[in-house]
C-alpha cells in the first residue's frame, strides 16, 4: 500500500519514534511540529493520512483538524488524533472535529502502525459496504448524484464539498431510504464504534451535512428520541 502519512507532534523524539515505524512499514513519511506549517504541508502536498498530536505550541489539534476538514482540498484527509487526554469528554471533541480516530498516549508502536493500515485501507475504499442491490458505480436521487468511484457528490450542477465521513453518512443514508436509522446504527456503521458511546458526534455530522445539502437538507428528518431517516423521494 503506497501511502503518504503527516506526522504532527511537538515532541520531537516521539516524532522520530513514529516516523521510524511507520518508514520502516513501506509508508511514506512526513512531518510537522506546529499546527500552521502541518495545514500548510497538507496543502502543498495533499497526505492519505495525517497523525495528529493534540497539543502543540501554536494551534491545538482541534483547530487543526476543523481547519484540515473546513478546506475542500483538505476535508477528505482521515485525521488520527495522538494524545495524551484519554478522557471521554476529549475523545468526544476530537471527534466531533472531524477526526476519523484516536489513540491514547503512551501507545505501542505495533497498535499504531495496524491502526494507520486499517485507517488508510478504509478510506481507499471509500465508504461502508454498499447492499448487493447497489452494485451501480453512481447514485442518483432527485437533483443529488453521487460518483462512488471518484467520491464526489453533486446537486443539479454544484459540487458539495464533502469530508470522507460526510460521504459515508450520505451513501448510508441514501441507501437506506425509508429506513429508520437509529445513532446507535449510525455510530456502528458508519463511525465503525461500539454503540451506546455517549456522544453528539452524529448529530453533529448530521447537523453539518444537511447544511451542505442546502434546501434538501430536508431529505433527513429527525425522529425525536429514535434517530434519523431519509426521505424515500426527493
Amino acid at each position: 500500500m503506497d501511502v503518504h502519512v503527516l506526522i504532527v507532534d511537538d515532541e520531537v523524539d516521539l516524532l522520530l519514534s513514529v516516523e521510524y515505524a511507520l518508514k520502516k512499514e513501506g509508508f511514506e513519511v512526513s512531518t510537522a511540529e506546529t499546527g500552521q506549517s502541518a495545514i500548510a504541508k497538507a496543502r502543498v502536498k495533499c497526505p492519505d493520512l495525517v497523525l495528529l498530536d493534540w497539543m502543540l505550541p501554536d494551534l491545538d489539534g482541534v483547530q487543526v483538524c476543523r481547519e484540515l476538514k473546513a478546506s475542500p482540498e483538505t476535508a477528505s484527509i482521515p485525521v488520527m488524533m495522538l494524545t495524551a487526554r484519554g478522557e471521554t469528554e476529549h475523545r468526544i471533541e476530537g471527534l466531533e472535529a472531524g477526526a476519523e480516530d484516536y489513540l491514547v498516549k503512551p501507545f505501542s508502536m505495533r497498535e499504531l502502525v495496524l491502526r494507520v493500515r486499517a485507517l488508510a485501507q478504509r478510506s481507499k475504499d471509500k465508504g461502508v459496504d454498499r447492499p448487493e442491490d447497489q452494485e451501480d458505480s453512481e447514485i442518483v436521487f432527485g437533483l443529488l448524484r453521487m460518483d462512488l468511484a471518484a467520491h464526489r457528490v453533486w446537486m443539479a450542477d454544484a459540487e458539495l464539498g464533502l469530508t470522507a465521513l460526510e460521504f459515508k453518512l450520505l451513501r448510508f443514508f441514501v441507501t437506506r431510504k425509508g429506513r429508520v436509522l437509529s445513532r446507535d446504527t449510525l455510530l456502528s456503521e458508519v463511525w465503525e464504534y461500539e454503540p451506546g458511546l455517549q456522544t453528539r458526534t452524529v448529530d453533529t455530522n448530521v447537523k453539518r451535512l444537511r447544511q451542505k445539502l442546502g434546501e434538501r437538507g430536508e431529505w433527513i428528518e429527525t425522529l425525536r428520541g429514535v434517530g434519523y431517516r431519509f426521505s424515500e423521494v426527493p
